[in-house]
């Protein structure tokens, strides 16, 4: 009887995680390059202790995944946009200052002067955050070099290099969550950089990759752990019912 209640807390606490993940993917179906996430129970742990000797639980090792499905890609016609093509991501600076990725990239020049995207953190070309002249016309091609251009001028004035995206290829490794909401090499310390492979990372100028996350999926999920967590709390109810009735049979005999 004790083994059935063990199995029903053990998947409660698992499906607590799960839970979590499907809330935070819910609260991100509008939010541009946002990627959903998934946890991987990569062992099983034996409960040491008296009278645990068959019990064994699952250990998410490696939590908060990142999906890389591609999102819907929306033209938007504004220059500094840019949609992350294939498993391209772009690096950012993160609060803490170390380098991390995203998806995002509806891109601008804060009062810095320094490109940043919508959630604020700084964009970073290879020789660290990117800075754009004022003044400045600003296109972005799909190798990620940026371009500028100084409306004032009359005539066929030429585009000037003044940046170049710092853009990785996320197709041969794994990707984790940070605290922060940005991305991370998974298992590796933050601030690892993605090694360069021969597959050069674009970008799709003048659009953006919307979220990856399908709402009715993740409420249809939500609503299937819902139910699974009220079946165990029955389990184990029902259970502990069962033996107190054995106990009361004891104590009469």
């Amino acid at each position: 009887m004790d083994r059935l209640v063990f199995t029903s807390n053990a998947t409660i606490k698992e499906q607590a995680t799960a839970r979590q993940v499907l809330v935070n993917d819910l609260a991100n179906v509008s939010t541009t390059g946002f990627k959903s996430s998934y946890d991987v129970a990569l062992q099983s742990v034996k409960v040491e202790g008296a009278g645990f000797d068959t019990r064994y639980q699952a250990q998410s090792l490696a939590r908060d995944l990142i999906r890389m499905d591609p999102g819907p890609v929306m033209a938007t016609g504004r220059p500094m946009d840019v949609a992350m093509a294939g498993s391209a991501v772009l690096t950012v600076q993160a609060p803490n200052g170390d380098q991390a990725f995203t998806r995002r990239g509806d891109l601008k020049v804060n009062i810095q002067g320094q490109l940043e995207n919508g959630s604020g953190h700084l964009v970073l070309g290879e020789g660290g955050p990117i800075a754009i002249p004022p003044g400045l016309q600003v296109s972005i091609n799909p190798d990620g070099s940026i371009y500028a251009r100084d409306p004032a001028q009359v005539g066929a004035a030429a585009d000037v290099l003044v940046g170049q995206l710092r853009l990785r290829d996320a197709s041969n490794v794994s990707l984790a969550r940070r605290e922060d909401g940005l991305f991370k090499v998974s298992e590796k310390p933050d601030g690892t950089d993605i090694a360069l492979t021969d597959q050069l990372p674009k970008v799709i100028p003048q659009a953006l990759e919307g979220s990856n996350v399908s709402a009715i999926e993740a409420m249809t999920r939500l609503i299937d752990h819902s139910r699974s967590f009220e079946t165990q709390i029955r389990v184990i109810k029902e259970m502990k019912g069962l033996d107190e009735s054995g106990s009361s049979m004891m104590k009469a005999a």
